[in-house]
This record gives C-alpha cells, structure tokens and sequence, in this order.
C-alpha cells in the first residue's frame, strides 16, 4: 500500500496534467462567452454539480449575474443567456434535457466534458473539452490513482480558479471587491 504523501503526489500530477491539457483557444472562447453573457446558469450531476456550484459562487462574486440551475432563485435563460453544463462522461439525460431547453429559449449552451462525442455534448452548442478520467473510462491498466471520475472532477477545480483569475483580470476586478460580495451570514 503507498503512503498517503505518494499518493498524495501521484493524485495532483493526475489532476495537473488534465488541467494543463486544456485547449487556451478554447479557454479563451469559454471565457468570452461567460463575459458576453447578460446572465449565466450552471449544472451538473454528482460532485460535478458541486464543482459547478462552486464555479456560480466565485461568478458572484466577480459581480456577474450567476444562478445554479434547480435553485429558486434560479431566473428562466433566453436571448443573450448562458447555460453552462457539466457533462465529464458525455451523456447525462438530465442534463441533457436542461441544455435542450435552454437552446430552446434561445441561450448559448456550453458543455464541459472529458467524451465530446457524447449525447450531451453533441446536445450543446459548443462543448469545452477537459481530458479527465471519469466514470465512463475508470477502468484498466491506465486507470487513475484516485476513483472514478475524481480525475475531472479535480480539474474542474483548477479550470473554474483559472477562469475565474481570467475573468478578474479582463473585467478589472480586485480580490477586495470580490471579497466585499462575499456573504456576512456564515
């Protein structure tokens, strides 16, 4: 059995390698979307859904107008919106049925997924591609140290941080001033 500081090593290498992966042009354009947006909605299932969640916090405190998907406060998307979704092993029907509706409404529809082949990533408008284990490829000799889709999940993580340093950067926006919209009722 490893100890906890090899594996420890070995889980983070994992984890950097896929966020390191990431196609900048792509980051780019994600980046320009969740700009251009007069509102942006976020989903996902599982611990991807707590990713996402985190990912709609840090939004608001940039300032921007971010909502979870399945929340009441979650406003309907239309014209000008975003619906960013989670799908790391590429089909989810629910989330499947969340970006149909949206595109339906008229919103941009992004999906993030390791399998872009997928029936949710084909479902979306444009997908953004983050090579990861997930449940659908957690077996065999290459499997990852860490379980199932904790790969993704990892760098989603690192991938939501650096979009969130771009994003502060490109809309001139301090660490005092996100830190001033951080809730007083913890």
């Amino acid at each position: 059995m490893q100890d906890v500081i090899t594996r420890a090593n070995l889980a983070a290498a994992e984890i950097a390698k896929a966020a390191a992966a990431v196609d900048p042009a792509a980051f780019e354009r994600l980046v320009k979307s969740i700009v251009a947006a007069r509102r942006i909605a976020l989903t996902g299932a599982g611990r991807e859904g707590l990713m996402m969640r985190g990912l709609a916090m840090r939004l608001f405190h940039l300032g921007l107008d971010a909502h979870v998907v399945g929340e009441m406060t979650c406003p309907p998307l239309g014209e000008g919106d975003l619906l960013f979704a989670s799908a790391g092993p590429g089909a989810l029907a629910t989330i499947t049925a969340l970006v149909q509706t949206a595109r339906e409404a008229g919103a941009d529809t992004i999906c993030l997924t390791a399998q872009p082949g997928g029936h949710t990533s084909r479902a979306a408008g444009s997908v953004f591609h983050l090579p990861a284990q997930t449940m659908a490829t957690d077996r065999g000799p290459t499997a990852s140290t860490l379980p199932m889709g904790s790969v993704f999940e990892g760098a989603m993580f690192i991938l939501f941080e650096l979009i969130i340093l771009a994003l502060s950067d490109r809309l001139g926006i301090s660490a005092e001033a996100m830190r001033a919209r951080h809730t007083n009722l913890e």
